[in-house]
C-alpha cells in the first residue's frame, strides 16, 4: 500500500508538471515593431525559492533596444510589477550591450532576440496547488531611422507546486544568465588613470592568456564615457591599454570607472572565457570634460554618406575626405551667382579661340594658377590673421565695409564692361594692352585672380564643412583644403583648355554673344544691390547712400572717357578725374570707419532672440531645445534659407509645437563669441544650422536647408 501510494503521490505530480508547462504558456504581445511577453525558467513556483524570469522582446529586423546607458540617445527598457503580497522582482539583469551606430550618433542596445531577466522571490507560506498571475507593465523605445515609444501589459499565469520542471524557456534563459557581464577574476589586474579628458584602463592578463582581441567599454552611467568618440587599444609590456573619451557632459564626481567591458574573443579564465566583464575600478587623478562632439548634416540627410560610420566630429575625417570636400566644393563654386557670368565668358571665349592646341593649354593651365594661387594667399592670410589672435572664418573680407565697398564698385566696373559701356583693352594704355595681348598666359592668370576676388562672397555646398575641416587641422592640411577648393574651380575651364574635343559641345561665337553678355550684367548688377544692402546692416543706411553716389560718379567716369576722349578734347580728362576724386571723397569714409554708425546686432523680430553663449546655456539648462542661425547679411544661401525654409509657415508650426527657443547669431559684423561658437562646432564660414537638445550633442544640419529636413531634426 505504502508503494501504492507513492506511485500514485508521483504521477500525479508528473500530471501537475504537464499541466503547469500548459499553463505557463502566455501568449506574446505584439505592437508595432516587437513581440513582448514574459517568461520563465520553470514551470511553476516552489515557495520559499527564487526562480528567473524575463521580459522576452523579439524586435523586427532593422530595429533595436537600448541598454541601461542607451548612449547618445534612445532610453532604457522599464519594467513595472503588480504581484500577489510576499512576492518580490529585482531589478533587471542586463545582457551586455552592443553598439549601434546610428549616423555619427553611437547608441548601446540590443537587436533580434532579447531576454530582461529578473529574479522573482517566491513566499515560503505560498499555497501549493494554487495559480498565481504575475503582471507587469514593459515599456521601451524602439529606434530605426525613426524611434517609437512601446509598451504592453504583460502577465504570466504559473501554478504553484512543491518542485518544478524547466520550462520550454530554461536553456534561453540559462544561456542569458550564462552570458551576462561578470566581474574578472583575480588574474586579471585592472587600473585607470585618469589623463585630463581621456582616462586610460589598463588591463594586464594572467600569463599565458589569450589576447581578448578588439575592446569595448560601456560605461554604466550616463555622461561619463563619450559614446560616439573613438576608444583605441594598445598593447605594450604584456598589458592592454584602452583609452576612453571623457564625457563633455561630464557632472558630479567621477572617481570610479563602472560598466562592461567587451573583448571580440573574450577573457580566458581558469573556468572558460568571460565574454563580457563588469568592472569597477577606481581612477588615479580627476577627470576633466572632453570636447563637445559635432553631428554633421550627414545625421539627418544622405549628403556626407562617404564619413565613416561612427565619427563624432569633423576633426575625426580622413584628410582624403576633406580634401574630396573641398575639391568638389569648388567645382560647384563656379556655379554661384558671382562666379557663374565671368567665367561662363571666359569659357565662350576659349570655345571661339583660334590658337593651337599647345598655346590653349598654356592658357588653361595659367588661369587655374592664378585661382590656385589666390586661394592660397588668402589662406595664408586668414591663418597669419588667426595666429595673431583674431577670430576669423571663410568669409572674414566680407566683415569689412571696406571690402564690401570695393567689391561693389568692382562689379559694377566689370557689369559696365558686359554691357558695353567700354571695353578693358581699350582703356589700359596701349603698351599694357599690347603686352596683355602678346602675353595671354599672363592675361589667364591675371583672369584667374579676378575670379577667386569675384568668387569671395560666395560658398558653395561642401565648403563650409572642408573649411571647418582645414581651420583646425595643422597649417599644411589647411593649406592643402585651400588649394583643393582652387583646383576645383579651376577644373572646368582647365579640362576645357586641355582637351580641345570638348569645346565643340559649346555653343559657336556670333551676333549672339554680344547680346548674353549684355544679359550676363544683370546678375552682377544684382550682386552689387546685394552688396549695398550687406553695407546698410553693417554700418547704417547712409552707407547705402555714400555707395550710390560713387557708382553714379564712376558711371559718369566710363560715359566721359568713351563720349569725349577720342575728340581730341582735354575735357574728357577733366570729367573723369573730376569724377574719381568726387568718388574718393564720398567713400573715404567707409574705408576709415567715419562717418558712419555701425549697427547693432539684434535679432530680426518673429521670435528671434540674439545670440549670446550664455543665453543658449541658459536656455537649454532649462530644458528647452534651442535652434541658432548662424548667418550673415552677406551670406547668400543663408538669405535663400531664411525666405523659403525658416519663415515656411510648416517650420514655423514645427518649431512652436516643439517648444523651440529660435536663436540668431548674426556674423555680418566681426563677432569673437560667434567665431568661437563656429570653430566648437567645426565650422569656419556661414551659413550653420544647429539644434541643441537639452542632454544631448548638438546636431548640425545641412548647409542647403529643405524644410522636411528642418521638421525631421525637430522631431529627434
Amino acid at each position: 500500500m505504502h508503494r501504492l501510494r507513492l506511485l500514485r503521490r508521483r504521477a500525479l505530480a508528473f500530471v501537475a508538471c504537464i499541466l503547469a508547462v500548459g499553463l505557463a504558456h502566455a501568449a506574446p504581445v505584439r505592437t508595432d515593431h516587437v513581440n513582448a511577453e514574459l517568461v520563465a525558467d520553470r514551470a511553476a513556483l516552489v515557495p520559499g525559492t527564487t526562480t528567473t524570469l524575463a521580459l522576452r522582446l523579439d524586435i523586427d529586423r532593422g530595429w533595436h533596444t537600448y541598454w541601461r546607458n542607451p548612449g547618445e540617445s534612445g532610453l532604457p527598457t522599464t519594467l513595472a510589477w503588480k504581484l500577489p503580497a510576499g512576492y518580490q522582482a529585482g531589478d533587471i539583469e542586463w545582457p551586455a550591450p552592443k553598439a549601434l551606430p546610428a549616423g555619427p550618433l553611437v547608441n548601446y542596445g540590443y537587436e533580434g532576440v532579447v531576454l530582461h531577466l529578473v529574479p522573482l522571490r517566491v513566499p515560503a507560506d505560498a499555497a501549493v496547488g494554487q495559480n498565481v498571475t504575475l503582471a507587469a507593465r514593459a515599456d521601451w523605445l524602439v529606434c530605426r531611422e525613426t524611434c517609437v515609444p512601446e509598451g504592453a501589459d504583460l502577465t504570466l499565469v504559473l501554478p504553484v507546486a512543491g518542485d518544478a520542471v524547466p520550462s520550454k524557456w530554461h536553456d534561453a534563459i540559462a544561456a542569458t544568465q550564462a552570458a551576462l557581464p561578470k566581474p574578472l577574476p583575480g588574474s586579471w589586474k585592472t587600473s585607470a588613470v585618469a589623463k585630463g579628458s581621456r582616462i586610460a584602463l589598463t588591463l594586464t592578463p594572467p600569463a599565458n592568456a589569450a589576447d581578448p582581441g578588439r575592446l569595448q567599454f560601456f560605461a554604466d552611467d550616463e555622461r561619463r564615457i563619450e559614446a560616439s568618440a573613438p576608444q583605441t587599444r594598445e598593447a605594450a609590456n604584456g598589458q592592454y591599454v584602452l583609452d576612453l573619451p571623457v564625457s563633455h557632459e561630464l557632472k558630479g564626481g567621477f572617481a570610479s570607472l563602472r560598466g562592461v567591458l567587451r573583448g571580440a574573443t573574450g577573457f580566458a579564465t581558469d573556468n572558460g572565457v568571460v565574454a563580457a566583464a563588469a568592472i569597477d575600478v577606481p581612477i588615479a587623478g580627476t577627470p576633466i570634460a572632453g570636447p563637445k562632439p559635432v553631428i554633421d548634416a550627414s545625421a539627418v540627410t544622405a549628403s556626407a554618406a562617404s564619413l565613416p560610420t561612427g565619427a563624432a566630429n569633423i576633426a575625426a575625417w580622413p584628410v582624403a575626405v576633406a580634401l574630396a570636400f573641398a575639391l568638389v566644393g569648388g567645382v560647384l563654386l563656379n556655379l554661384m551667382p558671382c562666379v557663374f557670368p565671368i567665367l561662363s565668358l571666359k569659357a565662350l571665349g576659349l570655345a571661339s579661340s583660334d590658337g593651337d592646341r599647345g598655346a590653349l593649354r598654356q592658357e588653361g593651365v595659367a588661369f587655374a594658377a592664378g585661382v590656385v594661387v589666390a586661394f592660397a594667399a588668402l589662406g595664408l592670410v586668414l591663418l597669419a590673421l588667426r595666429a595673431g589672435g583674431a577670430e576669423l572664418g571663410w568669409g572674414f573680407q566680407l566683415q569689412s565695409p571696406a571690402v564690401v565697398t570695393a567689391l561693389a564698385i568692382l562689379f559694377f566696373v566689370i557689369a559696365q564692361n558686359l554691357s558695353g559701356v567700354f571695353e578693358f583693352g581699350a582703356f589700359v594704355p596701349s603698351g599694357v594692352a599690347s603686352f596683355a595681348h602678346a602675353n595671354r598666359h599672363v592675361n589667364a592668370f591675371a583672369s584667374g585672380l579676378l575670379a577667386v576676388a569675384v568668387a569671395s562672397p560666395c560658398t558653395a555646398p561642401f565648403m563650409g564643412a572642408a573649411l571647418g575641416y582645414a581651420l583646425t587641422a595643422p597649417v599644411v592640411v589647411t593649406l592643402g583644403v585651400f588649394l583643393a577648393l582652387g583646383v576645383g574651380m579651376a577644373l572646368p575651364y582647365g579640362l576645357l583648355a586641355w582637351f580641345p574635343q570638348w569645346r565643340r559641345m559649346l555653343p559657336r561665337p556670333g551676333p549672339w554673344l554680344v547680346r548674353l553678355k549684355q544679359v550676363l550684367a544683370f546678375p552682377l548688377y544684382a550682386t552689387v544691390a546685394w552688396l549695398a544692402w550687406v553695407l546698410a546692416a553693417q554700418v547704417g543706411i547712409d552707407a547705402v547712400l555714400r555707395l550710390g553716389l560713387v557708382l553714379v560718379l564712376v558711371a559718369l567716369a566710363l560715359f566721359a572717357w568713351r563720349a569725349w576722349r577720342s575728340a581730341g578734347s582735354a575735357a574728357w580728362t577733366g570729367a573723369v578725374a573730376a569724377a574719381v576724386v568726387g568718388a574718393a571723397i564720398v567713400v573715404w569714409p567707409l574705408f576709415v570707419g567715419g562717418g558712419t554708425q555701425e549697427v547693432p546686432r539684434t535679432a530680426s523680430g518673429d521670435g528671434w532672440q540674439t545670440f549670446s553663449p550664455a543665453g543658449v546655456a541658459q536656455l537649454t539648462a532649462e530644458g528647452r531645445p534651442v535652434f541658432v542661425d548662424f548667418t550673415a547679411a552677406w551670406c547668400i544661401t543663408c538669405q535663400v534659407n531664411e525666405r523659403f525654409v525658416l519663415n515656411d509657415a510648416r517650420v514655423r508650426d514645427a518649431f512652436a509645437q516643439n517648444g523651440v527657443a529660435l536663436v540668431r547669431a548674426d556674423w555680418t559684423r566681426r563677432d569673437p563669441a560667434i567665431t568661437q561658437a563656429l570653430a566648437e562646432l567645426g565650422r569656419s564660414g556661414v551659413p550653420v544650422y544647429v539644434l541643441y537638445r537639452p542632454g544631448r550633442a548638438p546636431l548640425v544640419l545641412p548647409e542647403v536647408l529643405e524644410r522636411r529636413v528642418v521638421i525631421d531634426a525637430l522631431a529627434s
